[in-house]
């Protein structure tokens, strides 16, 4: 009898999800063989996109009271050497709101190499990205090693 694999031909690993097998072309004919468990890549990603979303409603509402307090206010805070600027403060929330919208994007791309066989793979070398770092980095499209090489 041939050799089944860690899961044992049934297409689970250790009791986790269903797992994809894939066979990818990596730089000049070599082949490598992927394994991802889909159902942990699922939620991964579920639950990064349930918290980005919370941050992007958050910071809308930081921005909508910022902009809606600075209407009512005559203050000339620009020369306040005690604190921050309004349009410092607005423009702090507007930067983090942009990234995490940025960040739901990315996630919505990462989804999209769920669905084409693609997701934990390195776009450049071609290697499957370590546990850890999908972890840590659900979106994650590079391995550590070419993250760490200058572009």
């Amino acid at each position: 009898m041939g050799d089944l694999g860690p899961d044992g031909g049934n297409g689970r690993v250790g009791g986790a999800g269903p797992v994809t097998n894939a066979i990818l072309s990596v730089g000049a004919g070599t082949l490598a063989c992927m394994t991802v468990d889909l159902a942990v890549a699922r939620t991964r990603l579920a639950d990064a996109r349930t918290e980005a979303t919370a941050r992007v409603v958050s910071l809308e509402d930081q921005h909508r009271a910022i902009v809606e307090g600075s209407r009512w206010t005559t203050d000339d805070d620009e020369h306040d050497p005690e604190g921050s600027t309004i349009a410092f403060e607005r423009a702090a929330v507007a930067s983090m709101l942009r990234d995490a919208r940025q960040e739901l994007r990315e996630l919505d791309e990462a989804q999209a190499r769920i669905d084409a066989g693609t997701y934990g793979m390195c776009e450049k070398c071609g290697r499957e990205i370590a546990d850890a770092r999908l972890d840590a980095l659900p979106a994650a499209r590079r391995c550590i090693e070419c993250n760490s090489v200058r572009r």
